[in-house]
């Protein structure tokens, strides 16, 4: 019998070529973005399948502000429209919503939306998606480092003190990351979380992916030896 690969709790994923995938086939970028989703959508299903606890997307990091107006506007509007709207597809495969990042700096009508969609599926308990929109990985560790202080100006603080204070302390540190389109950086994601993080670097653009591709991923994963600075 095949040996049951072990999956990851906590799996990263970097979703990378959603604009080369729309360029290939002469498509404006936003019909990458789309077809990105519906991906999402295929692999966190999959994950959910699998017992993988928590899948975090990284779906719009703090330099994805440079790019142009009219991108940024859209990605903002797709926010806003598909988030809640999924509503039905979370509760069928007990979704449970979660974001990290910069919530203040985002529109009011996003923040909306973030906070209505995670209420919505607290209850939801098969798999946790946690969304990082306005993330950077520096800027986490920033931010922890000061509501530790502000908690508490005058202590010296330790690994533990600041990782109380990430935005979602609860969920596990990542296990293995991820990332599409053979790109092979991190590019600022779960910098605190990734110390000792398994690393995977795949060719097949964003939009491509599929349930085999978590498959995938796991059997490498259980291929890892993890021996966290120790000795096997």
């Amino acid at each position: 019998m095949e040996a049951i690969p072990v999956v990851p709790k906590h799996l990263g994923i970097i979703m990378d070529g959603n604009g080369r995938w729309a360029q290939k086939r002469a498509l404006p970028r936003a019909a990458g973005h789309l077809e990105g989703l519906k991906a999402l959508k295929r692999v966190i299903k999959e994950a959910a399948e699998l017992g993988i606890g928590y899948v975090t997307f990284y779906v719009f990091s703090t330099e994805n502000w440079k790019r142009s107006t009219q991108e940024v506007s859209y990605l903002m509007g797709v926010l806003v429209s598909k988030l809640h709207g999924e509503l039905a597809f979370y509760n069928k495969h007990g979704i449970r919503i979660l974001v990290c990042g910069d919530m203040e700096g985002l529109p009011s009508d996003v923040q909306a939306v973030i906070a209505s969609t995670v209420k919505a599926t607290e209850q939801n308990s098969r798999i946790n998606c946690i969304l990082a929109i306005n993330y950077g990985g520096q800027d986490e560790i920033c931010r922890a480092v000061r509501r530790a202080l502000t908690a508490d100006p005058q202590k010296i603080l330790s690994v533990e003190d600041i990782r109380l204070h990430l935005d979602l302390p609860h969920v596990p540190p990542v296990d293995m990351i991820v990332r599409s389109a053979n790109e092979r950086r991190l590019s600022n994601f779960l910098l605190w979380d990734s110390a000792y993080a398994e690393l995977g670097f795949y060719e097949k653009l964003w939009p491509e992916w599929k349930a085999e591709d978590v498959q995938a991923i796991c059997s490498d994963y259980s291929k890892r030896v993890r021996k966290f600075g120790g000795i096997q």
